[in-house]
């Protein structure tokens, strides 16, 4: 029997969540004003992302983040940061739609569909991905913990 990569990273995803929740117990509704943190949270990645600012990166990012492209492709923080502020790979816009988040707990769940352009190699290329993102409550602020993109 083969696993496929995306197979083992969605378990590894869904295990803290699982985990965290406990057995028998259901995710209640969200808090209004928690799911408002995390969206802004969403945002200042985002803006972060389009001015490839990596102090904000490594602020809004936990140490053992996991992230996900729709090409296969997983880096970890300092990787998917180092791409960014090297000029390696850039955003020169991002649009998000069709968002939605849900906490649960001290993690978060967030899924959107990604419209946008990136640059890599001197080459742009249009973008149109889903996106699912976990994000963590670290000292009183969301941190992005591991993130999936996936073809549409």
């Amino acid at each position: 029997m083969t696993i496929s990569r995306r197979t083992t990273l969605a378990a590894a995803l869904a295990a803290p969540i699982l985990i965290h929740a406990g057995p028998g117990i259901a995710a209640g509704p969200t808090d209004p004003a928690q799911t408002a943190e995390v969206e802004a949270a969403v945002d200042a990645l985002t803006k972060a992302l389009l001015a490839a600012d990596g102090t904000a990166l490594d602020a809004l990012t936990l140490d053992g983040l996991s992230y996900g492209h729709s090409s296969g492709v997983i880096q970890d923080k300092a990787a998917f940061v180092g791409a960014l502020t090297s000029g390696a790979s850039r955003f020169p816009s991002i649009t998000l739609s069709d968002r939605s988040a849900s906490v649960i707990g001290e993690d978060a769940i967030v899924r959107h569909v990604f419209t946008g352009e990136t640059v890599a190699g001197g080459k742009t290329s249009p973008v149109h991905i889903g996106v699912l993102q976990v994000w963590r409550r670290d000292g009183g602020r969301w941190r992005l913990m591991a993130r999936q993109a996936f073809k549409l």
